[in-house]
């Protein structure tokens, strides 16, 4: 989907074709988006055992480190309510979450002596840091059911200008739900504490993420929505526990209010 493509889908939001089907406690409901979904994408059959295994390989990825406790839930969540707000069908909705989840399983082949170092990495251990996109693109790349899903993995931190990775995307030529993703990802990493870094607080990752976007880095349509759901909506994935189903009626009625403005 290019620009346009968002345009038409902002102005279309409220009277989408699905729309009124779409059952906002299953979407926004981290525990219960998969189980509601995937069984309508997949005619009602069970999920592949090995995607349910690559899942599991991603949790336990995550898991590793404190510090990202929680991390692929928030970013499923928070990507799955702009696609919400940008209209997107049910089927990208799902891609999205998918996304959220795996979007770093790739981190399983990088050593830990990279992963948790808590200094900057030096020139060679940020080439093999580097990789986790593509080897998580190689390791989802066999599973039909999940094609949707690699572009977001291999392409997540490609950057507007061009000088991302791994592939040196530009613009429109990145995937629009990498491009999504990549916000999410951005914001929850600054505003959550890594070994190398302490915690931002929310205005000072808004103002990084600004600054990035005036640098050329980030594509700017995507970050104005980020904007404009972050009080309201974004903003309540920090309150998201792991394995918790919660209840997210606040941030579901805040949403459709701001799909109602749109």
């Amino acid at each position: 989907m290019n620009d346009r493509g968002i345009r038409k889908h902002r102005r279309n939001v409220a009277t989408a074709p699905d729309a009124p089907d779409l059952r906002w406690q299953d979407l926004l409901t981290p525990m219960r988006l998969s189980s509601s979904l995937d069984g309508e994408l997949h005619g009602n059959h069970a999920v592949p055992e090995t995607e349910r295994i690559l899942f599991a390989l991603a949790q336990a990825v995550e898991q590793r480190d404190n510090h990202t406790a929680g991390h692929c839930e928030r970013l499923a969540f928070m990507s799955v309510a702009m696609g919400i707000f940008m209209g997107l069908n049910r089927s990208e909705l799902v891609t999205l979450y998918r996304g959220g989840y795996l979007h770093d399983v790739g981190k399983v082949g990088i050593p830990d002596s990279i992963l948790f170092k808590p200094q900057p990495l030096n020139e060679e251990e940020w080439r093999v840091m580097q990789t986790h996109t593509v080897r998580g693109a190689d390791i989802c790349c066999h599973l039909r059911t999940l094609a949707p899903v690699v572009p977001i993995i291999r392409h997540h931190h490609e950057r507007w200008d061009g000088s991302g990775y791994p592939d040196g995307l530009s613009g429109q030529n990145i995937p629009l739900m990498a491009r999504m993703l990549q916000i999410a990802d951005v914001y929850d990493a600054l505003v959550n504490p890594r070994p190398y870094k302490l915690a931002y607080s929310s205005a000072q990752a808004l103002h990084e993420i600004e600054e990035e976007t005036s640098r050329g880095w980030r594509d700017p349509q995507i970050v104005k929505i980020f904007l404009t759901l972050h009080k309201d909506v974004i903003s309540k994935a920090s309150q998201l526990a792991t394995g918790t189903d919660l209840d997210l009626a606040a941030m579901r009625a805040a949403l459709m209010n701001q799909q109602a403005r749109a």
